[in-house]
């Protein structure tokens, strides 16, 4: 690293890292991300070892965790040091750990426990004569802070231990918040008018630090146990999976996925394969923990300054990163939302190039306050669309003007419209030609009419060459004129035929989620088609007619009845009833209502049926088959290859779990059967 002035360049990253982790670890109001705190470590790191004069024993380098505590616990000295982990941000950084690893053992092999690095807060639980005592942060790995009150609310930590338990014992590991907790705390604070939790790993620090440890107990925490601090009086161990082991049988929550692997292949396997599947878990995950089993290798190898020579963090590449926004921009969608999002300069999070994030609407970039010019938080994880979270307030330019959310649509001219009690702004005009383009590509979309080969890219070359004007068209296209273009030949043509007569015979309920109406979503579709049975009868309906139908209610009653007194849209309507679809609901099920008001989750595939089948028949028995597991669900049905997050959901809400050889029983009974677990 070559710097102009290294010292100065050491100074400054020291005071910048001293107050965010003051920010992180006390105050629970980290202003940047992780990754962007681990970048500026490295810098530093490798600036001192650079320059040997440089070194400071109060480096952030060599320190863990806060410099300074919260004044509102007391401190509480660890008997053993709670260390902090190296980390290995890539397979070569982890396969140097694994030969380090082998030369300070001369060579002799060694076996590794593989965790998950749960992304929450290290935690110490004391027990001495078998009861609980005390809980304390990590701290600065010296001393901590005693949260015993808080920590006792947390479901499912003994209070008191078996017969036979040490006469002192110490438990390290992980307190977070589950994914459906951090969901629910959030709709409650949505509720009550205030602000979102950013993510649950703040969510739940800020819940350990509650002076009324009545609201921690709101907050649903959960603990899982992965390492031993100090044991008088216990049993002897050789290896590290024998203590997990052990706690497992004092009752401790051990987290299932711990593994033991032969050698450092497997701990790459490891890795790699929870970097692919993290989304699948309940909870959130930012890595994966390496450890040497064997407890007299770890003796040898012993530790540095900071952390164990025997253990390594593999980060999995960060969900939340900082970047430039360069602007915001607002997109028109088929019914003519209005959705601000932002253009950033391009930055790799979440595993991809990210230029663009979303920002909700109007009022979540007033909250946020995120300018054209400020330094943005930017958060991807898995599959989900890239979002904002806000600005990094120190970061930002003197003078930068707020952004001003359009009073004209972007896309034709025409005004922007927020409804009383609406969160969306909305164009109005019926002919924005985003609108239409956006109409017509839901239109053809899964879930609606479903017509493959058209997708946005044919809908706006047809639009441009004047063959399309709105959904009813699609069923009147010129073929011919579509063979001419130079992208289409006999089969493309012949295949995008046979597409659009397809779609006349989709459920009525495709037909209803394809007409744009707004509000109006997939299982509102099918309630509507369900519960009035054909598309005249709901055309002619009263509100009060629509609302009384189970799982639509008065909003989305009132914007269909609006929808189909527009005469513009009944011509629309009238059209693509001429041309032939499908405009009955579903026949009348005459089966045993067995399931009637039941949630029943079907994941992995059922013997004798598909996935749509066995919906299908839960549907017939009364029955509801969402996509995800809740607190609500009756059971979960388990087939084979079943999805993991589903099952894992399922186990930490104590749902009941039905092996698919006996799904015909639950439909035809409506109980769970005896003995019918997975």
């Amino acid at each position: 690293m070559s710097v102009p002035d290294p010292a100065a360049r050491a100074a400054e990253l020291r005071t910048t890292l001293h107050h965010h982790a003051h920010r992180y670890y006390v105050l629970d109001a980290p202003e940047i991300p992780d990754a962007e705190y681990d970048r500026l470590v490295r810098e530093l790191r490798a600036l001192e070892e650079a320059n040997p004069d440089l070194a400071s024993p109060e480096s952030p380098t060599q320190r863990v965790g806060a410099g300074s505590l919260s004044a509102s616990f007391a401190p509480v000295t660890h008997r053993v040091p709670m260390t902090s982990l190296d980390n290995a941000m890539d397979a070569a950084e982890l396969g140097a750990w694994g030969e380090r690893v082998a030369r300070g053992l001369g060579g002799t092999a060694a076996s590794y426990v593989c965790e998950l690095k749960i992304d929450g807060l290290a935690m110490s639980l004391r027990y001495e004569g078998g009861r609980f005592v005390q809980a304390a942060t990590r701290g600065d790995g010296r001393v901590g802070e005693d949260v015993t009150a808080n920590v006792a609310t947390i479901a499912g930590l003994p209070h008191r231990l078996p017969a036979g338990a040490p006469d002192v014992l110490e438990v390290r590991g992980e307190v977070y918040m589950s994914l459906a907790s951090f969901e629910a705390l959030n709709d409650r604070a949505e509720q009550a008018g205030q602000p979102r939790f950013a993510n649950p790993r703040n969510a739940a620090a800020g819940s350990l630090r509650q002076k009324d440890a009545r609201i921690t107990a709101q907050r649903e925490l959960s603990f899982w146990c992965y390492q031993l601090g100090e044991v008088v009086g216990g049993p002897s161990f050789t290896s590290h999976h024998q203590t997990l082991d052990f706690l497992a049988e004092l009752g401790f929550p051990v987290n299932p996925e711990i593994r033991v692997v032969p050698d450092l292949g497997g701990v790459d396997e490891f890795c790699r394969h929870w970097q692919q599947h993290r989304h699948d878990l309940p909870y959130e995950i930012d890595g994966a923990v390496c450890k040497v089993d064997d407890l007299a290798q770890r003796e040898v190898l012993g530790f540095t300054s900071r952390a164990p020579r025997w253990a390594i963090a593999y980060k999995f590449p960060p969900e939340e990163r900082t970047t430039l926004l360069r602007d915001i921009q607002v997109s028109i969608g088929r019914t003519g939302r209005a959705t601000p999002f932002a253009v950033l300069e391009p930055v790799f999070v979440g595993g991809s190039t990210v230029g663009m994030a979303t920002l909700h609407n109007q009022d979540q970039v007033a909250a946020k306050d995120v300018r054209p010019g400020d330094t943005v938080i930017v958060r991807k994880a898995g599959d989900v669309i890239p979002e904002v979270v806000g600005p990094v307030l120190e970061l930002r330019p003197d003078g930068l003007a707020e952004w001003a959310f359009p009073t004209e649509c972007p896309s034709c001219g025409g005004p922007l419209v927020r409804s009383e009690g609406e969160a969306q702004t909305r164009c109005v005009n019926p002919d924005c030609p985003q609108k239409v383009l956006a109409r017509i590509t839901h239109f053809g979309s899964r879930g609606a009419m479903d017509i493959e080969g058209l997708g946005e890219q044919q809908v706006q070359l047809f639009l441009e060459l004047g063959l399309l004007h709105d959904v009813a068209d699609v069923y009147s296209l010129d073929f011919g004129r579509i063979r001419e273009l130079p992208r289409y030949g006999d089969t493309s043509v012949g295949n995008l035929r046979a597409a659009v007569d397809a779609s006349k015979s989709r459920p009525l309920a495709n037909l209803l989620f394809g007409l744009n109406i707004t509000h109006l979503g997939q299982a509102g579709g099918e309630a509507l088609a369900e519960g009035l049975g054909s598309l005249p009868a709901i055309m002619d309906a009263s509100v009060d007619d629509l609302a009384a139908v189970d799982g639509v209610g008065p909003v989305v009653a009132a914007s269909i009845h609006d929808f189909f007194g527009d005469p513009a849209n009944r011509r629309l309507v009238q059209r693509l009833i001429d041309a032939g679809v499908n405009i009955q609901g579903p026949e009348r099920s005459v089966l045993p209502q067995t399931l009637s008001g039941r949630s029943v989750v079907v994941t992995g595939s059922v013997p004798g049926h598909s996935r749509e089948s066995a919906e299908a028949a839960i549907k017939a028995r009364g029955g509801k088959s969402p996509g995800s597991v809740s607190k609500k669900t009756f059971a979960v049905v388990v087939g084979d290859d079943p999805g993991a997050s589903k099952v894992t959901k399922a186990e930490a809400l104590g749902v009941p779990m039905v092996g698919a050889a006996l799904f015909e029983e639950l439909l035809e009974t409506g109980e769970i059967p005896t003995g019918g677990g997975t």
